[in-house]
């Protein structure tokens, strides 16, 4: 099997934007918000791996920066793309953070709602990090009781928000939902990024960043995210009243009330 990252094309302006969706979705959930867009706008929305049609050759060895560069390069030259926006949520995020880091000279905007990648989340650095975590969560494929004990226990002594007790719980309710998290989260756990770096590199090309976030998100809090945008002279920052889970869709309808916005990517 070869590496295959898939893409459906919406639209046909001169503007475009590459958009990555967040985990356990697929490209068809920005469809509504790219119908606020206009019809200068081409959307290539990408499905994440382990998700829709995306594949890697090998499907446990983790993604690299490099290797997802190469893999959007052939994409840019294969589709004639010389700039390009990029659209962003949750888990896409990383992939949108290491197109930028790669292409900033090509990069006109970016739009990252409640992006991951950016500020640290204890439930992904838990899962991803500590080797013998990272067995325990591959185990957790054919039996969950375990790893959700431990999560209850976490909660239980306030290490934990229940909320994302909750998420998990919701996250690890079926096989194939469980082998999804375990193959995302360890495959994507080397795209991580010098912050530092990454500012002064956005700062130096003066890419425009907006930053989507939800004020009561306990999976990609907004502090961290908000620590971030402070290095960023051209970023503005959108703080809307909801969680994480329905983001996309709070965005659409704030995107909505106010048009104005969209001339923003």
């Amino acid at each position: 099997m070869k590496t295959h990252l898939n893409y459906r094309k919406y639209g046909t302006g001169p503007k475009v934007v590459l958009a990555f969706h967040g985990y356990g979705q697929s490209e068809g959930h920005w469809r509504g918000l790219i119908q606020l867009l206009g019809p200068e706008v081409t959307v290539y929305a990408f499905d994440l791996f382990y998700h829709g049609g995306s594949r890697l050759a090998k499907q446990d060895s983790p993604l690299t920066k490099l290797r997802l560069a190469e893999l959007l390069q052939t994409f840019l030259t294969e589709q004639g793309i010389e700039n390009f926006s990029l659209l962003a949520f949750s888990m896409g995020a990383k992939f949108a953070l290491t197109a930028a880091e790669h292409f900033p000279e090509r990069v006109k905007g970016m739009w990252l709602i409640a992006p991951d990648g950016i500020g640290s989340q204890l439930w992904y650095t838990l899962a991803t990090r500590p080797p013998w975590m990272r067995g325990l969560l591959g185990r957790a494929v054919l039996r969950p009781q375990r790893l959700l004990r431990f999560l209850n226990t976490l909660r239980q002594r306030r290490l934990l928000d229940p909320n994302l007790v909750h998420f998990a719980q919701w996250q690890l309710d079926s096989r194939e939902k469980r082998l999804r998290i375990y193959r995302s989260w360890t495959a994507f756990r080397g795209l991580t990024f010098d912050l530092k770096r990454l500012a002064r590199v956005l700062n130096q090309h003066a890419v425009p960043v907006t930053f989507f976030l939800g004020r009561h998100d306990r999976v990609i809090p907004p502090a961290g995210i908000q620590q971030f945008a402070a290095l960023l002279p051209q970023a503005d920052t959108i703080l809307l009243d909801t969680g994480h889970a329905g983001l996309i869709y709070d965005v659409t309808a704030y995107l909505r009330q106010h048009p104005a916005s969209r001339r923003n990517l």
